[in-house]
């Protein structure tokens, strides 16, 4: 995104070097990102916008090697450089080995420790330090690849989701649950969501305790009542107090309740199938922190 700016690659240094000083890493299956085919990508996404996000990667690839601007501005806070292109493909594409691995019986459930993130990508366009939506990706290629009837995306990052509500609206095998400050960027969710959309906006200051309480409300039964066969996680952790990326009040020991309580759904309905691919989260020791709580629960440590 360019120097200064919050989406940084630190994020991915700060969670690889807590989950190897505190033991994690040693109980994790590792797999290598491969790159997602556009027709993959394009489950979610417009033709148009997938030759442009490419097409303005070759034309910075171009303008470098002729000594030319490295960025190129999406939105006034999104840039793009010349290797945004590759990295968005691996990004989507971690998310789609993940469900192969998961689906196959490799492994349980996944964490993909992406970057750039995904979720407040649109069906025709990129925004919000995204540029492809790569749970939204992976949630259509297992039903359409594994003919899987419901898929539910969990979606707790201090922003709304928009994006994967714009790609799964209106789709009856897909049920988004989402908890998110508002008002607050993307300024969305609130008006005459779908009917498998649950959106919980909750007011900044909002404490972890409260945030339990309406998940337990609002989340669970929906959950229950869809009785996914596969679940993916869109994991945001900038909901933490000490991030001052947004104004929520979440700790560790909330991200840890919270993934206990998806995988008790996953256990019942969907053979313990879940794929979770990182959001936000931008103060490093916060962010480090959060995902080794997320991942101890993933990985029953």
């Amino acid at each position: 995104m360019g120097p200064g700016h919050p989406e940084c690659p630190e994020r991915l240094d700060a969670i690889e070097d807590r989950l190897l000083i505190t033991g994690v890493a040693d109980a994790l299956e590792r797999y290598e990102a491969p790159e997602a085919s556009l027709a993959d990508i394009e489950l979610a996404h417009n033709r148009l916008h997938v030759a442009a996000m490419r097409g303005l990667s070759d034309l910075l690839n171009e303008e470098l090697l002729a000594g030319g601007p490295a960025y190129s501005q999406i939105d006034t806070d999104t840039s793009i450089n010349a290797h945004t292109w590759k990295a968005s493909l691996r990004a989507a594409g971690a998310a789609l080995a993940a469900t192969d691995a998961v689906m196959a019986g490799e492994i349980t459930n996944a964490f993909c420790a992406v970057r750039p993130p995904g979720h407040h990508a649109c069906h025709d366009k990129a925004m919000g330090f995204c540029f492809f939506n790569n749970v939204a990706v992976a949630a259509k290629y297992a039903l359409q690849r594994y003919n899987l009837q419901r898929v539910a995306v969990v979606d707790f990052d201090v922003h709304h989701g928009n994006g994967t509500e714009d790609i799964l609206a209106g789709d009856p095998r897909a049920l988004m649950v989402s908890i998110y400050q508002h008002p607050f960027y993307p300024y969305s969710g609130d008006q005459n969501p779908a009917p498998n959309m649950v959106n919980v906006p909750v007011p900044a200051y909002t404490r972890g305790m409260d945030i339990r309480e309406m998940i337990e409300m609002m989340w669970i039964p929906r959950l229950e009542a869809f009785k996914p066969e596969m679940i993916f996680i869109s994991a945001g952790f900038d909901g933490h107090r000490e991030d001052d990326m947004g104004q929520l009040g979440m700790v560790e020991a909330d991200y840890a309740w919270i993934t206990h309580r998806i995988m008790d759904i996953a256990r019942r309905y969907s053979k313990g199938r879940i794929v979770s691919c990182l959001e936000g989260g931008y103060v490093m020791s916060a962010l480090a922190r959060s995902v080794e709580a997320h991942v101890r629960v993933l990985a029953e440590l």
